[in-house]
């Protein structure tokens, strides 16, 4: 049931939809003669759309979730690489008979090159179906077909084809893996979903190697894109990602509001 709420939660709280609610109750208001409150909401519309295109907003947000890890100095010898789901859009492969990657690919390319680079490591790919309207198609079947066309031994991979987001990745991902106390195993995911993903883990118990992919901003943070569709698009994923990991610790998902570096005190 959780699942279905966050859905619908962020169905409403998408930022773009936020908008367009706010501009059609506006024009509701100027219709039925309401001027000073559809001006207003109209208004509020043109200035956070101008703020979003003029500003960096999105990069604002992005920043601390991308800095949070740093990319590791991986040791000589790991027991085990695991990647999230997310760059796959299994429903689209389906329809098109091929692999559609999403712009998160990088996870992808990333577990490619490490499970190269340790031959003997255990390999494991975590994803299923995030869809609430057709949940046959598994982000895991697809990824089979996009390692062996690279050239991936995928009798080294162990698939987990029933998680539908971070937290079930971290608890199926576990159960299949059976990771060993002591073991080093590497986690792969988008750098702005890293700190949600290793809280997940680490609430399992699970404690990982963060390996952050697929960045969206500099070490520093963008320029205004100058777009509105630009800037949004930045400020969908940022705060999407905000709202999951205050949802995801108040519900104990994770071990903590912003997990960060064992070292981190915060």
């Amino acid at each position: 049931m959780s699942f279905i709420a966050s859905k619908l939660f962020w169905w409403a709280a998408n930022p773009g939809n936020v908008l367009l609610a706010l501009l059609c109750l506006g024009v509701l208001a100027l219709l039925l003669g309401r001027r000073r409150l559809g001006t207003g909401l109209v208004s509020i519309v043109a200035l956070l759309g101008l703020a979003v295109t003029v500003l960096p907003v999105g990069s604002w947000l992005l920043l601390p979730l991308e800095n949070r890890f740093p990319t590791p100095a991986l040791p000589a010898h790991v027991d085990g690489i695991v990647v999230l789901g997310g760059a796959i859009d299994p429903v689209l492969s389906a329809a098109r008979h091929q692999p559609i990657l999403t712009e998160s690919a990088e996870r992808l390319f990333a577990f490619v090159v490490l499970a190269r680079r340790y031959p003997d490591a255990r390999l494991l790919f975590t994803g299923g179906s995030a869809s609430l309207v057709d949940d046959a198609e598994r982000e895991a079947d697809v990824a089979r077909t996009v390692f062996a066309a690279v050239g991936l031994d995928v009798g080294r991979i162990v698939f987990e084809r029933d998680s539908r987001n971070t937290y079930e990745n971290a608890v199926d991902g576990k159960r299949v893996a059976e990771p060993k106390p002591g073991e080093a195993w590497v986690l792969i995911t988008s750098a702005y979903h890293m700190p949600r993903a290793v809280g997940c883990f680490r609430a399992q118990g699970w404690r990982v190697i963060p390996y952050p992919v697929d960045y969206g901003t500099g070490p520093h943070g963008n320029p205004p894109t100058f777009s509105l569709l630009g800037g949004l698009d930045e400020v969908h994923w940022a705060l999407r990602e905000w709202l999951g990991l205050a949802f995801y610790a108040l519900s104990g998902r994770t071990d903590r509001l912003f997990p960060g570096p064992e070292s981190s005190p915060s």
